[in-house]
């Protein structure tokens, strides 16, 4: 008499099976070369916007499925998106996608001009309008085709982002000043805040001082590292960048939990200050500090891992994204501070070898997962997880790219220096606050808690 296998025996030989399988795949990329790159990074670009439904009839132009529970994602992994498009165009010469950047990119500006659209507000972060206003940017310094002359410009869109964050009333004296994670008051987490909100912002005073060579940007930045230090959301003795805290206590209690973004963003910032500074020795220490930790911490063994929250199996829709900022934003800090480039590629490549080996997945038979450092498909995929390997491969094409350009070495974007929102939401001089502003802030603030009650009645679930 023949043996029965039970149900619960064979479902897990299938499974057995299966792993085995997927172990044995190879991944279809190769970054051999640049011609291989260019070709795996095409590919790549194609299947991440699979997850786009923003040029179907009766979508949203330029935003992923969501937010939660309509979709996975949140308005500002979009911004992301078109941000790591406008790098893939200057780095590997491919426009395919440059009508859907365009058309995104324009019809996300929001009634005022500067990434703040009404029908985001209830998840509406500094964070998620800096996205946005760093690939605006990016496309100024990239030189990305201009918008119709009747449509606001990259540089224009990037300073009005700037503005907005850089008003009195964004930087309250709690905690000293620095930026609060939401905006609308109403929002979960407008009590927080955080490293990537202010990483957002330092970023882009960075690179727009060097764009402009407006010193007030330069003293915006300055301000904002000073804050962060000051605070100890930057370690002053190893570097490292903690999340956030509460803006209660002072925001003594803080969140030390440390993510890729955070380092990164601080890192390609400081890089650019210290490329508009001629090699300037503060910039050059804080640069080494960021990228001595940053390689330690998030580049373990050559390959990226997301400390936080990748071995625990907790890293939210969001965090998958991280590693790829990681990858694009140290390719650039090897291309403006070349001395370290010497010790951040050959990293980055590793990391990306490791990055396109488990991307053997999903119906393709190509998809990426998260776990870059298992080097086995980890079975689930997502538009974040595709732009994280994504950037990796296509920042290794950084050494035969231009440097990003500014306004007198062939920048094409035209700017407006008092860009933000218009009306009473223009700042008309942007400059760092003193404590008449912070007065006049407090008194205006709340005035408008006053009048908003009766607008906002809900609260929202933070991105």
């Amino acid at each position: 008499m023949k043996s029965k296998i039970s149900p619960r025996a064979a479902a897990k030989a299938t499974l057995l099976l299966a792993v085995s399988l997927a172990q044995a795949q190879t991944s279809p990329f190769s970054i051999a070369n640049t011609d291989d790159i260019k070709q795996s990074a095409s590919t790549m670009a194609w299947d991440m916007l699979q997850y786009y439904k923003g040029n179907l009839t009766g979508q949203t132009p330029g935003i992923l499925p969501g937010p939660p529970p309509a979709g996975d994602y949140y308005w500002w992994e979009g911004g992301a998106m078109w941000g790591t498009l406008i790098d893939y165009w200057y780095w590997t010469g491919d426009s395919t996608y440059n009508n859907e950047v365009m058309q995104s990119m324009q019809f996300q500006v929001g009634e005022n001009k500067d990434y703040e659209p009404r029908n985001v507000t209830a998840s509406l972060g500094n964070d998620d309008q800096g996205f946005w206003g760093m690939a605006a940017m990016s496309a100024a310094e990239n030189g990305f085709p201009n918008p119709p002359t009747d449509k606001p410009q990259w540089l224009e869109l990037a300073q009005a982002v700037f503005n907005t964050q850089a008003s009195p009333d964004r930087h309250d004296s709690t905690c000293g000043g620095g930026l609060r994670w939401q905006i609308p008051f109403a929002n979960n987490g407008y009590d927080y805040k955080n490293s990537i909100a202010n990483g957002c912002f330092f970023n882009l005073g960075a690179r727009l001082y060097r764009y402009t060579g407006n010193t007030t940007y330069l003293d915006w930045a300055d301000t904002t590292w000073n804050w962060m230090w000051k605070i100890g959301f930057i370690d002053n003795k190893n570097y490292a960048i903690y999340d956030g805290a509460k803006v209660n206590n002072d925001c003594k209690d803080i969140n030390r939990a440390e993510f890729s973004y955070n380092n990164a963003v601080f890192a390609q910032g400081v890089a650019f200050l210290y490329n508009a500074t001629d090699g300037n020795a503060t910039w050059k220490q804080r640069l080494d500090g960021l990228l001595k930790h940053g390689t330690e911490t998030f580049l373990p063994k050559g390959v990226a891992v997301e400390i936080s929250c990748e071995n625990a199996g907790t890293c939210t829709t969001d965090m998958l994204t991280f590693k790829g900022f990681l990858h694009r934003w140290y390719s650039t800090v090897s291309q403006l501070a070349p001395y370290s480039a010497e010790t951040i590629r050959p990293i980055l490549a590793t990391s990306a070898a490791a990055a396109i080996k488990q991307c053997t997945g999903a119906a393709l038979g190509r998809q990426c997962g998260f776990k870059w450092a298992s080097g086995v498909y980890d079975g689930k995929t997502g538009a974040g997880q595709e732009m994280a390997a994504l950037s990796a491969v296509m920042s290794l094409l950084i050494p035969q790219a231009k440097a990003p350009v500014t306004d007198t070495t062939g920048g094409i974007s035209k700017g407006n220096p008092n860009a933000g929102g218009g009306g009473d939401n223009a700042l008309k001089i942007v400059k760092p606050i003193t404590t008449p502003d912070r007065a006049g802030a407090g008194i205006l603030t709340l005035l408008v808690v006053a009048s908003a009650c009766g607008i906002f009645g809900w609260m929202s679930v933070g991105a």
